[in-house]
């Protein structure tokens, strides 16, 4: 190979990762941002608004920003009990959560049942949620891992928390802790009690499938072992 070509290689190269590092300190500035400021969308609300549209023009993602302090501490507990028990703890990721959620899906998906676990900690998800697209790869879930320790070096696990109550998804069109527990239970996010909590939070891995489906037998199992665990879990 000539001297050129291995010249233009490394111009290539280089030019490629400066724009990996460029993209990043964009993400990086972005995170920053969200110490001080409340989004008011997600990656996976516009990706599901689009779906949404295609089926129904004027389909609309029902969503409403609530501050930290009026939302349930029962809905904190119930869901750092459902998605993320060690949350206060952790740096962002649990390697051994990760592989224990991936034996036990293999055993459902075996057994043809359509339960699944998640691994992810809770900082993970907002990652994902906030800024990446639903598709699987290698590629996808290392830039979630990334972003996951941007929001753990810049905020605190209380807005973290606060985030991610605040744009997880909970029915077809549903996001947000509000918007929940006014679809579900005519009422204020700070106004649920600790059974409406974890109904809430047992919806979590399929809030799509459970809106459509109301509250099957597993979810009703579920909710009652989230009562249970509810208690002994802390929350920012």
């Amino acid at each position: 190979m000539s001297r050129s070509k291995n010249k233009l290689i490394g111009i290539v190269l280089l030019a490629g990762l400066f724009a990996f590092l460029l993209y990043q300190f964009g993400l990086f500035v972005m995170v920053i941002w969200l110490k001080f400021h409340n989004p008011s969308s997600s990656a996976f609300m516009r990706n599901t608004l689009t779906q949404l549209q295609a089926e129904q023009a004027d389909a609309q993602i029902t969503h409403t920003w609530v501050p930290y302090d009026k939302i349930s501490t029962n809905l904190k507990r119930a869901v750092v009990a459902a998605e993320d028990s060690n949350f206060i703890n952790h740096s962002g990721v649990e390697w051994e959560a990760i592989q224990r959620a991936w034996e036990y899906n293999i055993r459902m998906s075996e057994s043809g049942s359509e339960r699944v676990r998640g691994g992810s900690t809770i900082t993970q998800q907002l990652a994902k949620n906030l800024f990446l697209s639903s598709d699987r790869s290698y590629w996808r879930k290392a830039q979630e891992l990334l972003l996951t320790f941007m929001l753990e070096a810049v905020l605190s696990k209380q807005r973290i928390l606060e985030l991610y109550l605040n744009i997880a998804q909970w029915g077809k069109n549903v996001f947000g802790a509000q918007a929940a527990a006014e679809y579900y239970f005519k009422r204020h996010a700070s106004q649920l009690n600790a059974s409406q909590s974890a109904r809430l939070a047992a919806m979590l891995p399929n809030p799509a499938y459970y809106d459509k489906r109301g509250n099957t037998r597993y979810l009703q199992s579920r909710t009652r072992t989230l009562l249970q665990r509810m208690r002994m879990v802390e929350v920012p």
